[in-house]
C-alpha cells in the first residue's frame, strides 16, 4: 500500500488551500493520503516531530513525505531522527526551508544543525519545489535542498508561498512530484 503523509505549514490545517485537491488527486492514483492537524501553533519541533512519527508508524519505501513550509523542517528533523534500517520512498518539500528565516517563533527547530548526510540517506529521492515571489522563502534554500540532498529542485513562477491565502488551490506540480518519485511516471 502506497501512502502518504502530508504535513502542512505554521497556521496550516488539512482543508488549507491545495491540500483537499491533492488528497482527492493522490487518491485517484491508489495512494492513502493522511494530513494531520498538527497539535500547536506556533510550530514546534519537539511536538511536531513526535506527531509525525506517530502518524507514520513504522516507514517504508511505499511511505511518502510531503510538507508545506514549517512542515518541511518537521520532516527533515523526522528522517535525521530514524534509526538505521529505517527510511521512506521519497520527499516532497514545498516552500521547504534551512534556517528560521528571521522568526523567532522558527529558532527551536535550528538548536543544532541539520544532518545533512544522515537525512539524505533516509529518503530514496528528495524534490523542492519553489516560487520565485515566495515572500517568506527565499530561493537559496532550493540550492540547498539541491546542494545537500540531490534534490530535484522545481521552479515556479509567481506561486507565492502556495499558501491558501496566496490563492493556491491547487498544485498539480506537488502530485507530478509524488508521481516521479514513486516511479509511476
Amino acid at each position: 500500500m502506497r501512502r502518504i503523509i502530508l504535513v502542512h505549514g505554521w497556521d496550516g490545517h488539512p482543508e488549507e488551500g491545495w491540500f483537499p485537491k491533492f488528497r482527492q488527486e493522490m487518491e485517484v492514483q491508489g495512494f492513502v493520503v493522511t494530513i494531520p492537524t498538527m497539535r500547536c501553533q506556533p510550530p514546534q519541533m519537539d511536538v511536531w516531530v513526535p506527531q509525525l512519527a506517530e502518524v507514520v508508524g513504522t516507514p517504508d519505501e511505499n511511505t511518502y513525505l510531503i510538507g508545506h513550509s514549517a512542515g518541511c523542517i518537521t520532516i527533515l528533523r523526522y528522517l535525521e531522527g530514524l534509526p538505521e534500517g529505517q527510511k521512506v520512498g521519497g520527499v516532497v518539500l514545498v516552500a521547504g526551508f534551512t534556517d528560521p528565516l528571521g522568526f523567532e517563533e522558527l529558532k527551536n527547530y535550528f538548536t543544532t544543525p541539520l544532518d545533512w548526510p544522515k537525512i539524505r540517506s533516509k529518503a530514496g529521492g528528495f524534490i523542492a519545489i519553489h516560487s520565485d515571489n515566495d515572500k517568506y522563502v527565499p530561493l537559496r534554500h532550493g540550492d540547498v535542498f539541491k546542494a545537500q540532498l540531490g534534490a530535484e529542485v522545481v521552479m515556479l513562477k509567481s506561486r507565492g508561498h502556495f499558501a491558501g491565502s496566496d490563492g493556491t488551490t491547487e498544485l498539480p506540480e506537488a502530485r507530478d512530484a509524488v508521481l516521479r518519485i514513486a516511479g509511476l511516471v
